[in-house]
């Protein structure tokens, strides 16, 4: 009995998107696994942006410096 914990920043993403996310992340489990679907466990938490962090940085400030840097 599988279980996937996906986590994301809570920025809206729509129910549709995590319908897709649950079935993807099943589908991969079946597929690379054979993990049967009806027993394959999907949890999304969604995190706020200031409880998350890359590269040093709070989220934010990544994305921020990243935007700066990117040309365009």
């Amino acid at each position: 009995m599988p279980i996937v914990t996906i986590q994301i920043t809570r920025e809206g993403t729509t129910p549709e998107q995590k319908a897709a996310l649950i079935a993807g992340a099943t589908k991969l489990l079946a597929d690379v696994l054979n993990k049967p679907p009806g027993l394959t466990f999907v949890l999304i938490q969604e995190v706020e942006m200031d409880d998350w962090g890359v590269n040093g940085l709070p989220a934010a400030e990544h994305r921020r410096r990243a935007a700066a840097a990117s040309p365009g």
